[in-house]
């Protein structure tokens, strides 16, 4: 059924992929987040419960570990799919460089990269054990000055979308709806 379906969808053209707005996509990040949550939350009971962890900072390196592998696997899960639940709600898909759905290959490459989201300041504030309150601060400052950047890109693309050879384009509601046959 699948391949009828995927025959009757004409491959979208390259003037059709919009990339959404930057506010669109920062309030799809910060909603993503808040659904990562949940997410975090039974992973690290799982985790804690698995390995008897009593204390918080007990086993903390590989419980950083297996939540890294978690958000690999839901990531990559849903971005093959073409869209988190976050996504769906902002009315954003990620698809390749020409339109096309993204493997699961891609899909766990741009989890990867998206890292860049957060470890350069992490990295950067490491050596000097600041405050937290100047952790938030410099990693919030970054995340800004990273999204702004996608401004200066063609196609307003982050960057690691454009390393990883994917792009985010709007999704009007009717070809949501028409998608998932309602």
């Amino acid at each position: 059924m699948s391949a009828s379906l995927s025959s009757a969808t004409p491959e979208p053209a390259l003037s059709e992929l919009v990339a959404p707005s930057l506010r669109r996509r920062l309030a799809c990040w910060l909603y993503e987040g808040m659904l990562m949550f949940g997410v975090v939350f039974i992973a690290g009971y799982l985790f804690g419960t698995l390995s008897q962890t009593r204390h918080a900072l007990d086993n903390r390196h590989p419980l950083q570990a297996f939540l890294f592998v978690v958000f690999g696997i839901y990531f990559t899960w849903f971005w093959s799919k073409g869209q988190t639940l976050a996504m769906k709600t902002w009315h954003i898909r990620l698809v390749d460089r020409t339109g096309r759905p993204v493997r699961q290959g891609r899909a766990l490459l741009r989890y990867v990269l998206s890292w860049v989201w957060l470890l350069p300041p992490l990295a950067a504030v490491a050596p000097f054990s600041l405050p937290a309150g100047e952790v938030v601060l410099l990693t919030v400052g970054w995340v800004l000055v990273y999204a702004l950047l996608s401004r200066f890109h063609p196609q307003r693309q982050y960057l690691h979308d454009v390393w990883a050879g994917t792009r985010l384009i709007s999704v009007e509601t009717r070809s949501a709806t028409a998608t998932t046959g309602r």
